[in-house]
């Protein structure tokens, strides 16, 4: 069973990940995006673990949703009101209890992905964080370290794709041969997850 503290050390992972990988987003969303994607998260998820610090949630869907209102209101562009989706419907569906299981999260996941679909209108091969997302959740049902390398394959295969969907798709065919940087954090977020499993002995 994960409790808040689980899902805190999470957030901080996330947070950790983003910061080692803030260079590399931006140098990926320089050719298809607006160049900001790794400053926006960067600054993102030092809020959220701030937010963390300052008002300690005592339930894992708390804690998720209180990081999905920082990421919404500190993050510009489309990758707040996407990544804030992700984890304040995940957290919604997590509810109010004090321990949750791996299968709850799991299912909580696929509500929150389900979410960020609907929010963006984008579906798995439009090049989006979706790429990485919907593979990654579904490999939770074997393990967090099989999510994590769902995730991060899925990413690489959006090199080849080209973009409909995003601030990518204005450039049509010169999108392809460009790796989507949300979908390249999206993995750094399940691969952070799988890290904080590990380390609490889940494979």
């Amino acid at each position: 069973m994960r409790d808040a503290d689980f899902f805190r050390r999470w957030m901080a992972a996330a947070a950790a990940a983003v910061e080692r990988e803030a260079d590399r987003l931006t140098e990926l969303d320089s050719p298809i995006g607006d160049a900001d994607h790794g400053s926006n998260l960067l600054r993102g998820f030092t809020a959220v673990v701030a937010a963390q610090e300052a008002e300690p949630a005592v339930a894992p869907g708390a804690v998720l949703q209180l990081a999905g209102r920082t990421l919404i209101s500190t993050v510009g562009g489309a990758s707040g009101p996407l990544y804030g989706t992700l984890l304040r419907r995940t957290g919604k569906a997590l509810g109010e209890s004090a321990e949750v299981s791996d299968a709850e999260l799991r299912a909580a996941l696929s509500e929150g992905v389900g979410a960020v679909a609907q929010l963006g209108g984008a579906a798995p091969g439009d090049k989006t964080m979706l790429d990485a997302l919907v593979p990654g959740v579904a490999a939770l049902a074997t393990s967090y370290r099989a999510a994590g390398a769902a995730a991060e394959n899925g990413a690489l295969a959006t090199v080849p794709m080209l973009a409909r969907k995003g601030r990518a798709s204005y450039l049509g065919e010169r999108s392809i041969g460009h790796q989507d940087p949300g979908a390249t954090s999206s993995a750094l977020l399940l691969e952070a997850l799988a890290d904080v499993a590990e380390a609490e002995g889940a494979r």
